[in-house]
């Protein structure tokens, strides 16, 4: 009997560590950096941000105010580290808000599907038709400028978004064969709703929320400098690039550069925060 040789099989490899993701580890480390000047800006900031000095007005960086002075002589640097505080607080009321309405609706709309579906798909077509930044601005020539009809204005803007992204989602895990088991087993609906379909478009959740994060900032940034949110003279990036406008033809354009570039940064940040979820959490389902 001829002898019959085994093909020769090379060895695995034993599993290399997983690389450390310095993107990831970067944004992240900015992020808590951006959170912990908000909530510790009394701690923080070496000023107080509203104290005008009109002796010291449009200077440069020194000892006494390290990124220098605005056109009414105030402290940049604290009012940059006081503007995180609503700059930040806005858009995270956003997204919990839009969160929080969009995936109940996205979940039981999946679930039920039928009329209920039918009529969140329409109303949520609706508000598609109108523009975030729009709507905003229709909500404070109702209520007046301020931080809280913008915030409520973009909330109802983003919940369409967020709930068709997790709407696809959860209709795709309402029809996985665990789901079926779970019936059978005699779950309630509630049950399994909350804690295997919405433990399975958590990360996708994650994901979104992080990107629309810095959308919201930038809509509310918008706002302000338009002079419909947070007024003058309460720091605020927004208001910042705003205010510091007229100081740039003169040849001082900090306020503006630096608040504009703490935006930028914020968003970048969180951009790169939802892509990197959105690569590490690819393909990851529990039953």
């Amino acid at each position: 009997m001829a002898r019959v040789e085994a093909p020769l099989v090379a060895p695995t490899e034993a599993p290399s560590r997983r690389r450390l993701d310095w993107v990831l580890v970067s944004t992240s480390s900015v992020i808590a950096l951006l959170v912990i000047m908000a909530v510790f800006a009394p701690l923080l900031a070496p000023d107080d941000p509203n104290y005008a000095n009109i002796l010291a007005t449009n200077q440069g960086p020194s000892a006494a105010h390290l990124l220098g002075t605005d056109s009414f002589g105030r402290d940049l640097l604290s009012r940059l580290i006081y503007g995180a505080r609503l700059s930040l607080l806005g858009p995270a009321l956003i997204i919990v808000i839009a969160t929080l309405v969009g995936t109940a609706l996205a979940i039981l709309s999946a679930w039920y599907g039928g009329w209920f579906d039918r009529v969140a798909s329409r109303v949520a077509d609706i508000l598609f038709a109108f523009p975030g930044l729009i709507f905003a601005m229709l909500a404070v020539a109702m209520f007046g400028p301020g931080l809280l009809a913008p915030v409520v204005a973009l909330s109802i803007s983003y919940t369409p978004y967020l709930m068709r992204v997790v709407r696809a989602e959860a209709l795709r895990q309402r029809n996985l064969p665990y789901v079926a088991a779970c019936y059978v087993e005699g779950l309630r609906v509630r049950t399994i709703c909350t804690r295997h379909i919405l433990r399975n478009v958590m990360p996708l959740l994650l994901v979104q929320a992080a990107l629309s994060f810095g959308y919201a900032l930038v809509d509310l940034a918008a706002i302000s400098y338009l002079g419909l949110g947070v007024q003058p003279p309460t720091p605020e990036w927004g208001v910042m690039v705003s205010t510091g406008q007229s100081a740039i033809l003169a040849g001082h354009p900090q306020e503006s550069l630096l608040a504009g570039l703490m935006i930028v940064v914020t968003v970048v940040a969180f951009n790169l925060l939802g892509d990197r979820l959105a690569t590490r959490q690819k393909g990851v389902v529990r039953a």
